[in-house]
């Protein structure tokens, strides 16, 4: 019920984790949230790469489950977005 007030960019508690971590990125040290960056991009191409290998059509997967588990998808994003932050932020300090 109240889920909703969570995800409001212009809540009262300052955000969405998506609005929440932009923040981060753009107001952090900017050589600490270039290696995070760089360690998600390697991260996403090994799992390209290890799709590719077993045959996967990547955008074809990504897009069935994307359609199939959207909300799941969603979630995920959501702590991928807390787990950056996090890590930019404990570097930070």
């Amino acid at each position: 019920m109240f889920e909703a007030l969570l995800e409001d960019e212009d809540n009262i508690f300052g955000g969405s984790p998506k609005s929440k971590f932009m923040d981060v990125v753009f107001n952090a040290n900017n050589d600490i949230v270039r290696q995070e960056l760089e360690k998600m991009v390697y991260k996403m191409a090994a799992m390209e790469v290890a799709l590719e290998k077993n045959g996967v059509d990547v955008d074809t997967a990504v897009q069935e489950i994307m359609f199939n588990h959207g909300s799941e998808v969603e979630d995920t994003a959501k702590s991928i977005y807390i787990e950056l932050m996090g890590n930019i932020l404990s570097q930070s300090e």
